[in-house]
């Protein structure tokens, strides 16, 4: 659960966040104004087309000899005349509908091909797969101006066919795309219980990979009816169209011809053909923006993201004003607490100028080799809290609170955080496999993250780090010093993250659920490694987890979190022994430990 800031200031603060639908990327489209202008100009230039028959002020065929190399504004002709006397406004009018039904059969033919190739390619895989990328591949190579240019020697001026073949020229670029999506989505777990209960290959496709494939796709069809377009005059600019009929591509060939004479001739085409592919293509930008999940936390007006870290900033302010006054004996004083969060709130707006509240009003203190254990279901806000005291959230987020650490507020000091950082707080975080480049061994990795933070040579480096492998439970540091993360257990990985993080010598770290992704024994090695360097070292620690077996087990502490608040904090043995919150004795009683306390007296 979430709160939001309010979208107006007299709103009320913490009212709950409003659910969005499925649907809600066509309100982010239309709240973004590059999108309703590109989306007004195209609308516009379809209706100037469609009301040729009706509107045009002549034939697209008639001449005039008065109308002959017209300037703009002459009567009758507003936008002048070419070279032989036609109207150029009627012209553009009858012309908008051929290029645009240009367009849209390079589309539907790219879309019926390249989609269902796609699609195939990538859910069956194997001897389809390959045989589709061999041709996708090949159709790549071929040369789209030339074809043409071959096929009009054979069918003439045919413009149907034209765009066709042009159309299945593009297709390849919907193959690739298509066939990424759905190797990503094939493997998903609702993609098994839909084969589980007997559904067949086709219903799947339809019913569930094709509707995961359908923004991206979306977004490819508004980039290929800007290309329709250029393509289209292009080919009616080299001669190979219809010279009888009219379209963009047409009139600006005639027009280049006449240009010595009536410069004013080509201004109108190029200028439609300009801004009509530009407005496709800002559009597919905009529909890409829109259907992104995170899109709508970009797109917030300045003012208003400064608005609501102002409220935000005002409401953690008061908050810890009222809690400066209020003594609280589990409260550890300030010149004991190596870190203190006080009131520390972190939201994330959105474009309908509300925030969502994720982290509301945390309190914690971690002392000099304390372990701070911070437990709570996902979604409660853990890791959020965690990253706010390292700086690590996303660049939207708006925070508020303080965070002092060794007397600095890290969060008034961004300088001072990112000074800390790396340095004096360190960080382990949870999947370690995904947390190492695969792209460099992990001597190189080590190297370089310690001589970022100390200044050392690389020899030097070496010796330390492999000094520091051993001592976290790396049997041969030479041998692993030399290997690619993807040739080491995920327990080693998580020990060589740990090296990693204490190589700097700090003063606190943060453990992100340090042992989620490794078996029960090698998670009570690592969970005694920390104990361990705690013990040696003096370490403050913030351990987040959702495990209370693993808070009886290592932490002095513990604060429980739920929506973003914390609802329960004290020593280990008396909130295991006598848990007050109807929330901490929920998630005791669903932890599969004999007896919780008795863990924690005897750790």
């Amino acid at each position: 659960m979430t709160a939001e800031l309010p979208a107006a200031p007299g709103d009320t603060v913490g009212r709950p966040a409003a659910p969005r639908g499925r649907r809600d990327w066509v309100g982010r489209l239309l709240r973004n104004p590059m999108a309703v202008a590109c989306m007004v100009f195209l609308l516009a230039t379809v209706l100037f087309g469609l009301a040729g028959p009706w509107l045009a002020p002549h034939p697209p065929g008639a001449t005039q000899l008065d109308a002959v190399n017209a300037r703009p504004f002459t009567p009758g002709h507003l936008l002048g005349g070419d070279g032989s006397g036609r109207d150029i406004l009627s012209r553009l009018m009858w012309g908008t509908q051929r290029t645009l039904f240009a367009c849209v059969i390079i589309l539907c033919s790219a879309v019926i091909v390249g989609v269902p190739a796609g699609l195939v390619a990538g859910y069956r895989g194997g001897a389809a797969d390959s045989l589709i990328n061999w041709v996708s591949d090949l159709v790549m190579t071929l040369p789209g101006i030339v074809l043409l240019i071959a096929l009009y020697t054979l069918t003439g001026p045919n413009l149907v066919l034209a765009m066709a073949v042009f159309g299945v020229l593009v297709a390849p670029s919907y193959v690739r795309l298509v066939r990424g999506v759905v190797l990503g989505v094939r493997s998903e777990l609702y993609v098994d219980a839909a084969k589980a209960v007997g559904l067949s290959d086709a219903r799947i496709i339809g019913r569930h990979i094709l509707w995961a494939v359908r923004a991206p796709v979306i977004i490819q069809s508004s980039f290929v009816l800007g290309a329709g377009i250029a393509i289209q005059a292009a080919v009616d600019f080299l001669g190979l169209g219809d010279p009888s009929k009219a379209s963009w591509g047409v009139m600006l060939q005639e027009s280049f011809a006449n240009i010595y004479t009536n410069g004013w001739s080509v201004v109108w085409p190029a200028t439609l053909i300009t801004w009509t592919s530009l407005a496709l293509v800002l559009l597919g930008n905009a529909l890409r923006d829109a259907l992104q999940v995170g899109a709508s936390r970009h797109t917030l007006p300045r003012r208003a993201r400064q608005r609501l870290a102002a409220l935000l900033a005002e409401k953690a302010g008061a908050e810890l004003a009222e809690e400066a006054a209020t003594e609280r004996p589990e409260r550890a004083a300030a010149g004991e607490a190596l870190l203190s969060v006080r009131g520390v709130r972190v939201a994330y707006p959105s474009t309908d100028g509300s925030a969502a509240e994720v982290v509301q009003g945390v309190d914690l203190d971690v002392r000099k080799g304390e372990i701070r254990g911070l437990v709570g279901e996902s979604g409660s806000g853990k890791t959020q809290t965690a990253c706010s005291v390292l700086g690590l959230l996303s660049p939207q987020a708006l925070v508020g609170g303080s965070v002092v650490f060794d007397g600095e507020d890290l969060i008034a000091d961004p300088a001072a955080q990112a000074r800390a950082r790396g340095r004096r707080i360190a960080y382990i975080p949870q999947e370690p496999m995904t947390n190492l480049d695969p792209c460099f061994t992990v001597g190189a990795q080590l190297v370089y993250g310690l001589r970022a933070v100390r200044r050392l040579g690389r020899q030097e480096a070496r010796h330390e780090l492999l000094a520091l492998l051993a001592r976290v439970g790396i049997k041969e540091p030479e041998h692993v010093f030399g290997l690619y993360p993807h040739e080491i257990s995920g327990g080693m990985a998580q020990r060589v993250l740990i090296c990693g993080a204490i190589a700097a010598d700090p003063d606190l770290i943060i453990a992100d659920e340090p042992t989620t992704a490794l078996d029960v024994r090698v998670q009570a090695e690592v969970l005694d490694l920390l104990r361990e360097l705690r013990d040696e070292r003096g370490l403050g620690m913030i351990l987040v987890t959702h495990n209370f077996g693993v808070v009886a087990d290592l932490c002095d502490a513990v604060s429980v979190m739920r929506d973003g608040r914390i609802v329960e904090s004290g020593d280990v043995r008396t909130v295991l022994r006598d848990p007050r919150h109807p929330y901490t004795q929920e998630l005791l009683s669903s932890t599969r430990v004999v007896d919780l306390a008795e863990v924690a007296t005897d750790g």
